[in-house]
């Protein structure tokens, strides 16, 4: 039987975004609920050892989200195992369906339901997922110091991931399905400069080959796009580079969106839109896409939130001071 839960601030993922926002909304008293997703804790639960979060040298992702649902919980943020199949944001308040059949109602809205790597859809490069093929040179690339890499991709974000990646590898090799990139040009003259980079044009990854026993990346198995011609190219670890896809398919008609479908929030603030609905992390952020940031606009998130919804209340309070007045005037 479906039930309808109202909250102040209904915050929608479980990511360093969506926990975050939920810790300071805890300690705002705003009493958050906070509906996981299909996947609790975001990307970096399948991220294995992550090396950038301050105050952990190394730290496994699961463990890390574990650790920080666990403390918006002690903050006294309610989290529910559920996914948001649809969300109406266009009357107050705003309303929100589970899987389950709950319905959540909100006065504010964080969403943070993040942004998924676009991968190439190879079933080896699912079975070496987090073994040596990654999405995030940033994340990831430090494990792979003085080791041969390969970057598949031609845009923007595959040639910074490769020119990034040539901090810490051996030589890098970007595989790009055509015969140009589309690169900012200014990317590619650095790139084309850099003398561990070589760049295999009109080829496209088709498998990822390595061992199980321990599992890691050993090199791809690419093709020539025009000759159909097979070749081997040994490396330690494949970055993908194609893209990352938003997760806006709940507000994609109702949100302003930008920047290939990012949620567009008011400069310097986490504000959408529309008044009293938020966005932080992943699902608007498409420069640094990093945990930290992530975080931080998940504070940003909770502390718009609560200042949206105290001028709220004093809105409705001055209606009721209002009434009041024109009750006590003599007829």
């Amino acid at each position: 039987m479906s039930q309808t839960r109202h909250t102040r601030t209904l915050i929608i993922g479980s990511g360093p975004a969506g926990y975050t926002a939920a810790v300071y909304a805890s300690r705002a008293m705003l009493k958050p609920i906070l509906v996981q997703g299909i996947q609790p804790g975001g990307q970096l639960t399948i991220t294995t050892d992550v090396e950038n979060w301050p105050g952990d040298a190394s730290v496994m992702g699961s463990d890390l989200m574990a650790r920080m649902g666990a403390h918006a919980h002690e903050m006294g943020a309610e989290i529910i195992a559920d996914h948001i199949k649809s969300l109406d944001l266009s009357l107050r308040p705003f309303k929100a369906q589970g899987d389950s059949g709950t319905i959540y109602t909100a006065d504010a809205v964080i969403l943070a339901t993040g942004a998924q790597a676009k991968w190439l859809g190879l079933p080896s490069e699912g079975h070496f997922k987090g073994f040596g093929v990654s999405a995030c040179a940033t994340c990831d690339g430090f494990f792979y110091r003085g080791q041969a890499i390969v970057v598949a991709g031609g845009g923007n974000t595959a040639v910074e991931e490769a020119l990034f990646l040539t901090n810490f590898a051996s030589g890098v090799t970007l595989i790009h399905r055509r015969d140009s990139l589309r690169a900012e040009k200014i990317l590619q003259d650095r790139l084309f400069r850099n003398p561990k980079v070589k760049i295999l044009w009109n080829h496209t990854v088709n498998e990822v080959i390595g061992s199980d026993e321990p599992r890691g990346v050993e090199g791809v198995r690419t093709k020539h796009v025009k000759t159909g011609e097979i070749a081997e190219i040994p490396c330690k670890g494949v970055f993908v580079a194609v893209g990352h896809a938003p997760a806006t398919a709940l507000v994609k008609d109702q949100l302003k969106l930008h920047n290939g479908g990012y949620v567009q929030v008011e400069p310097g603030s986490t504000r959408t839109s529309i008044p009293g609905v938020f966005a932080a992390g992943d699902v608007t952020d498409h420069i640094y896409r990093q945990a930290v940031t992530s975080a931080g606009m998940g504070c940003m998130a909770a502390l718009d939130a609560e200042k949206f919804l105290a001028g709220m209340n004093g809105a409705k309070v001055s209606e009721a001071d209002a009434c009041a007045a024109a009750t006590d005037i003599p007829g």
